[in-house]
């Protein structure tokens, strides 16, 4: 099954040069201090202010844990602020009149949904852990980033019995966007200093990587349970976590299935083509995400329960 997604803002109220000459992020920050108005994330910017404003209607201005801050005479929105709409003008090819549909109805979500929380919520232990992680690696090579945050999912942990884990289908769901707070948080994007580029002209610096562990998973039989928990993660991410992740590599997957993935391409773009791989053996893996990875992906890192980053999880109960 896969999904296609400091301090924080208060969620219960708001929430050297080179022979190339390319420059570095951290030296274009400036571009967006002085933004002309007919470009579209000012205009985006624009959008949020007023009683008739994105920010005013939804009731809540918190996404991605950055508070964003609608600009006033004099003062143009902060730089994370704009950090954030443009992933959503990039999620949306630049169209910026679905960018604020898109917007607005994220916001509604984490307004109701409360997302930030479930960060800090006890999860069973017995049903979820040892099914996700969240970890950072050097080296990855599809990257221009120094360092990436990656989230790992091991559905081979939730093989055995499948019903326990996805059988809530509003527990996992819940358990599945902890995760993804988690990763957020650790893309620090409330710290957010470089500038993201407009669409098609080049990567978003700040989104994570998904892998997807279908060690011990059975692709020709699957339970009702886990097609309802799939799809409903899938729709979620799609509408409320865009612009989210760069890379996804699905790892352990049998030749058959690569086969029947490779006809998928079809139906897909372009571009997500080129964000996907697929590969037989996880300890391929560190072609692609460097040594940091522990063994089991052929890298020479500590196991993910020793370092990685998780929801939190209830003791189990002990015998007496």
């Amino acid at each position: 099954m896969a999904d296609s997604a400091g301090s924080t803002a208060d969620q219960t109220n708001t929430a050297e040069n080179n022979t190339t000459n390319e420059k570095k992020p951290e030296e274009t920050k400036s571009e967006w201090a002085n933004l002309s108005k007919d470009h579209k994330l000012y205009q985006f910017a624009q959008a949020l202010a007023g009683e008739d404003g994105i920010l005013h209607t939804a009731g809540y201005n918190e996404m991605y844990g950055v508070e964003l801050v609608a600009p006033s005479e004099g003062s143009p929105s902060p730089h994370t602020t704009l950090v954030i709409l443009q992933k959503f003008l990039r999620a949306n090819v630049d169209d910026l009149e679905k960018a604020k549909v898109q917007l607005s109805e994220a916001l509604k979500w984490r307004k109701e949904y409360q997302p930030l929380k479930a960060r800090g919520e006890v999860f069973d232990g017995d049903k979820f852990k040892g099914l996700g992680f969240v970890t950072k690696v050097r080296g990855a090579t599809e990257t221009k980033n120094e360092e990436d945050v990656v989230a790992i999912n091991v559905y081979g942990a939730a093989a055995k019995d499948s019903k326990k884990v996805f059988g809530d289908t509003d527990a996992f769901v819940r358990w599945r966007v902890a995760q993804m707070e988690i990763t957020l948080a650790e893309l620090k994007l409330n710290e957010a200093t470089k500038t993201i580029p407009d669409y098609g002209k080049g990567p978003d610096p700040y989104t994570a990587i998904n892998v997807h562990d279908y060690l011990s998973v059975s692709f020709f039989r699957q339970p009702a349970e886990i097609k309802a928990s799939s799809s409903k993660i899938i729709d979620l991410f799609q509408k409320y976590y865009p612009e989210t992740v760069s890379y996804k590599y699905f790892v352990n997957v049998p030749l058959v299935m690569q086969w029947m993935m490779g006809a998928m391409k079809a139906l897909m773009s372009k571009d997500s083509i080129q964000r996907m791989t697929w590969m037989t053996y996880g300890s391929e893996l560190h072609t692609y995400l460097g040594k940091d990875l522990p063994t089991q992906y052929g890298g020479s890192g500590p196991a993910l329960e020793e370092t990685a980053l998780t929801p939190k999880y209830a003791e189990s109960p002990t015998a007496a």
